[in-house]
């Protein structure tokens, strides 16, 4: 009889279109991945299921904690300081140091443009040429008309919460200073009269 396959034991809370990336056999476990803003780990169970020379950064020591506590149980090869202590605008790992680099529901809650900036600046400082960089993060797509501006970029959403939010415009320029090429189009789900989530898929050339 053939094993039931547990999904969610396997991938628990994973992003669903970091899921995604998996299925288009983007990433293997011969890469070095970062989980930039990883909070309690819910992205990086299957990683460590699977081997993936894994690392993370979130500036909550209480998360970092977490995620220490789970890859000890499920990839106790890996060394605890591969999960520090820090922001993300401003990581302790060297130039160029993974192929891959994860920001999940991270960069809208930037302070403002300048911080937003430097996030994603020092994202792509530690990526690898070929890397891969995947964002996911909220966005004015589709709820132009119900957004509250509070100052400069941050707004009050439909959905009760405050965030700082982007376009594709400031995607698209973004993308060109970096110099990035754009690994597939962006993508944008919309949870009517709530909020709105855009996927920035870049590979670093």
């Amino acid at each position: 009889m053939t094993q039931h396959l547990n999904l969610q034991e396997w991938f628990a809370g994973i992003d669903i279109y970091l899921f995604d990336q998996l299925l288009k056999g983007r990433l293997s476990p011969d890469m070095r991945l970062l989980d930039a803003g990883c909070g309690d780990g819910r992205n990086l169970i299957y990683f460590f299921k699977t081997r993936y020379n894994v690392f993370a950064v979130d500036q909550s020591a209480e998360a970092i904690a977490q995620v220490r506590n789970r890859a000890s149980l499920l990839a106790p090869h890996l060394p605890s300081d591969n999960f520090r202590v820090g922001p993300v605008e401003r990581m302790s790992f060297d130039v160029a140091s993974f192929d891959v680099v994860i920001s999940s529901a991270v960069l809208h809650f930037a302070r403002d443009e300048a911080h937003w900036s430097d996030m994603v600046k020092e994202m792509w400082r530690v990526l690898a040429p070929g890397g891969i960089f995947f964002a996911r993060l909220a966005s004015t797509a589709g709820i132009s008309d119900e957004i509250k501006q509070i100052e400069g970029r941050r707004y009050h959403l439909p959905d009760g919460s405050d965030r700082f939010l982007v376009d594709e415009e400031m995607l698209l320029a973004m993308t060109t200073r970096l110099g990035g090429e754009w690994l597939e189009p962006l993508k944008t789900v919309l949870v009517h009269h709530a909020r709105s989530k855009s996927n920035w898929c870049l590979r670093k050339t």
